[in-house]
């Protein structure tokens, strides 16, 4: 049962490290960002809100406990990653 707790934490920091840092670039609205927003079309004001948006995800799967607000977090975060793959497939 330990290994399996190690190997939850484990990738689920590895999780909120790569989901953190795709929302820095968005709370301080790189010129990476900024450009590759305004290449896809969507307005530069849900830029800092998706960072924000993703920080709090963050933070919320890192907390023990909470069960109900880690599923949201973790389905808002899936959500966001699915939007991202479907915008740059279409």
């Amino acid at each position: 049962m330990k290994k399996i707790n190690i190997l939850y934490w484990i990738f689920t920091v590895l999780f909120a490290a790569l989901m953190f840092s795709s929302a820095v670039p968005d709370i301080i609205s790189s010129d990476d960002a900024v450009k590759f927003f305004k290449m896809m079309g969507y307005p530069l004001y849900l830029l800092p809100f998706l960072g924000v948006a993703k920080t709090l995800g963050v933070i919320a799967i890192l907390i023990p406990g909470f069960p109900r607000l880690k599923e949201w977090a973790y389905a808002g975060l899936t959500f966001d990653l699915a939007g991202a793959m479907y915008s740059i497939i279409a």
